[in-house]
């Protein structure tokens, strides 16, 4: 299985929208968040032809950039994943990872610096964060046999100015 990991878009600014009494969690994706994450999700289209299934966390920002990812890919639905909330363990995503371990090609979008940690510890088996993923950038894990934390090997981490390059 390969393990695509995407960190959400650029949000709009936290405060703007506390001032407008919104009750959702965090955030939604700016204006040129969404127009640099279209591009980006071109990028991904162009490096991986087929992806089996999207998840993301609860988080609007997550669900709107998983949700646009998703169109490059024959609208493919967007599952909710809690164990991609940023407050979590990596290993809280093992359950879900497990059910998808015959699926190709898993993707899932969330936030830092939990995906750090969760990339980090797919990889060595350490909880720390090693790697730093900035809004949009996306990295692709692929585990040999068993999906576990320690056993995975990175193939490629791009930058969303890499991603949106390869995509034009």
């Amino acid at each position: 299985m390969q393990l695509l990991v995407i960190r959400h878009a650029t949000a709009e600014n936290p405060a703007t929208v506390a001032a407008t009494g919104q009750d959702d969690p965090g955030p939604p994706l700016s204006k040129e968040g969404k127009r640099a994450m279209k591009r980006v999700a071109a990028g991904l289209a162009e490096l991986i032809d087929k992806l089996d299934v999207i998840a993301a966390s609860p988080l609007v920002r997550a669900q709107q950039t998983a949700q646009i990812v998703a169109k490059v890919y024959n609208d493919l639905p967007v599952e909710t994943v809690n164990a991609l909330l940023p407050e979590n363990e990596p290993s809280d995503l093992m359950p879900w990872l497990e059910r998808h371990a015959s699926d190709n090609i898993v993707a899932v979008v969330g936030h830092e610096p939990h995906l750090g940690f969760l990339v980090t510890w797919l990889m060595s088996g350490q909880k720390v964060s090693r790697v730093a993923l900035k809004k949009g950038s996306a990295c692709l894990l692929e585990f040999s046999d068993t999906v576990a934390g320690g056993s995975a090997t990175l193939h490629w981490l791009l930058t969303p100015s890499e991603l949106r390059r390869i995509g034009r």
